[in-house]
């Protein structure tokens, strides 16, 4: 077995680069065709979801299909190589089986324990099937980690210690209150009719709201899960689909919108999200953070620029770290020996006790400053007459207490920061999409609370972890040393089959040598013979060939093939034609099973 894996994942690179290098199911198909066209690789299949993109394939060569590989995810991703390579990982051979199996299980999910990973991998085998990239080894894997993981899942409390992305993604939206509480009576949007947007709709009704509208760009599916919703026999919801170019008229509508598309672009803009939470409370939405209202007129663009004055929009607030502070008032700080109104005309928004209050202040009249806002008093002639020695003396000094310290003792009364508090959302959106449909920019938005994949890692990272794990992580390792050697097994079984058949052939040859000295024999006794001489060698057979198999099962055990085969000088011809015998027919090398259900 020569497995191995190249990937990357929210556990290894940031969200914004996983959004950049996500494939779209043409790409993925076409990585997969030039993964198997290379030399080194002989079998290759994808998994790309949400939050990992990671190409395994069956490689000759370790180094050589490490190049090769990356080189590949690289080009197919758009992300120059140079920028991917610090993000990915490598696994080869036993750690590729346990890294694939620990996904399986839900391990490696970003909400641990969920699910839906089962499904996504049974995609990636029936893709690699119907493209004929995968063989025997990548058959085996992918159904043994299917299997796998149903097992974790059914033999440990995995299900309690993790969740769907979709219930982790609206709990956080809900802020850890009761989901069922939180969306009961809401009215929500879904965007997309795939098997994550689907499950999210699913959710909501369960949760009790009182209203979901499908958009997609499927007429035909957003109606049909439409439909499954308003007739399901634990719902009760009023579901109905409508049109993509409907979705701002319904976003206005909505309290809380899922959104989760295959599209390259933005699904949702700022300025989209914008205008629909203005429609629906009548106020201006101001953009909080460092972003001014510019940012958002740009991100509506022209027209919705032209619509914003023609309602009479008033425009969002500056950044109050961007205004400038009204000027300190002369000589209201009696004492100071710092020059007002030479400072505060050159300073706009100069502050005695402010971080401004050092711009532009030479050392003398600073340490006459702090000595101020310490009550103190210094003499300013005799400060002027301060050398330039012992200026440097003074340096000296505040470096010395630097380095022992860690830091410059700070001698000024730090301002006050009043952070605003931010209203309660009149819009709750929670994005699934990899790359993101919803732009990053509504985060700032006020009366709007956005989740997307990026915070929900980091809201992940925090989550406790069962006690269920332990046991999953053991049953990972098990089932890794047991499939690795069952591979190594079958490695030596087609130089079992071929000493047995080299077997046969001798004993057939010396039955008719038999013959031919005794032309008399009769059918009785050639049959009784013939079984007796077969007896024999399936005795002297059965031993070896039985330990030959325990010992090439264990770790390192590959080397028990050669020596067979070199003991017994067997034809590597024969052996090879016995294994592609085997090949040939397996039914999964032809993609009639694709797997557990």
């Amino acid at each position: 077995m020569s497995l191995l894996v190249v990937g990357l994942s929210h556990r290894s690179a940031p969200v914004s680069l996983l959004e950049r290098a996500s494939l779209h199911a043409d790409a993925q198909t076409k990585l997969l065709q030039d993964t198997v066209a290379a030399e080194p690789a002989t079998e290759a299949a994808v998994l790309a979801t949400c939050n990992r993109i990671e190409l395994y394939a069956d490689v000759d060569k370790f180094h050589a299909g490490v190049a090769e590989l990356s080189t590949l995810l690289a080009r197919h991703s758009g992300v120059g190589l140079e920028e991917l390579t610090p993000y990915l990982y490598v696994h080869y051979e036993d750690r590729a089986v346990h890294h694939l199996f620990s996904v399986a299980c839900g391990l490696d999910s970003m909400v641990v324990g969920e699910g839906q990973i089962l499904g996504q991998m049974k995609d990636c085998l029936a893709r690699a099937q119907d493209l004929h990239t995968a063989g025997r080894l990548l058959n085996d894997l992918f159904q043994q980690a299917l299997r796998v993981g149903k097992r974790a899942h059914s033999e440990t409390g995995i299900d309690r210690a993790g969740q769907s992305l979709v219930t982790f993604g609206l709990e956080q939206l809900s802020r850890g209150a009761d989901v069922a509480a939180w969306a009961r009576g809401k009215k929500a949007l879904v965007i997309g009719a795939g098997s994550m947007s689907s499950l999210a709709a699913a959710t909501l009704a369960r949760a009790g709201v009182a209203e979901i509208v499908i958009a997609n760009r499927t007429p035909e599916r957003a109606e049909r899960l439409a439909r499954i919703l308003a007739t399901g026999d634990d719902t009760d919801v009023l579901a109905r689909a409508v049109p993509m170019d409907a979705v701002p008229a319904e976003l206005a509508r909505a309290d809380v919108a899922v959104s989760c598309t295959g599209a390259t672009g933005l699904v949702l803009t700022a300025g989209t999200v914008a205008t629909a939470v203005e429609g629906r409370t009548g106020t201006a939405v101001t953009a909080q953070g460092r972003k001014d209202a510019a940012g958002v007129d740009a991100a509506r663009g022209a027209a919705a620029t032209g619509a914003a004055g023609a309602h009479g929009r008033t425009a969002v607030a500056d950044d109050p770290r961007e205004t400038p502070l009204p000027p300190a008032t002369v000589g209201a700080e009696e004492g100071c020996p710092v020059d007002l109104a030479t400072v505060a005309a050159a300073e706009p928004g100069f502050s005695l006790l402010g971080e401004s209050a050092v711009a532009g202040i030479d050392a003398a009249t600073l340490e006459q400053h702090g000595t101020w806002v310490d009550n103190g008093t210094v003499d300013r002639r005799e400060a002027a007459r301060r050398s330039a020695e012992a200026d440097a003396e003074l340096i000296t000094a505040l470096a010395a207490t630097a380095a022992t310290v860690g830091r410059i003792p700070e001698r000024r009364r730090p301002e006050p920061v009043v952070v605003a508090p931010r209203p309660e959302p009149a819009l709750s959106l929670l994005d699934l999409a990899m790359p993101r449909d919803v732009d990053a920019a509504v985060h700032r938005l006020a009366g709007v609370r956005l989740v997307d994949i990026e915070s929900l890692a980091e809201a992940s990272a925090d989550a406790p972890m069962a006690a269920d794990v332990d046991q999953v992580r053991r049953i990972v390792s098990d089932e890794v040393a047991a499939f690795g050697a069952a591979q190594r097994a079958a490695h030596i079984t087609p130089t079992v089959v071929a000493l047995r058949a080299m077997a046969a052939d001798v004993v057939a040859g010396e039955i008719a040598r038999l013959e031919g000295r005794l032309p008399g024999m009769d059918d009785k006794h050639r049959a009784e013979i013939t079984q007796t001489v077969r007896r024999v060698v399936d005795k002297l057979l059965h031993a070896p060939t039985v330990r030959v198999k325990q010992l090439a099962a264990e770790p390192g055990g590959a080397g028990y093939a050669d020596a067979l085969r070199t003991l017994f000088d067997l034809d590597p011809d024969t052996v090879a034609s016995v294994s592609q015998a085997d090949d040939s027919n397996t039914p999964e090398k032809n993609g009639r099973n694709r797997g557990p259900a």
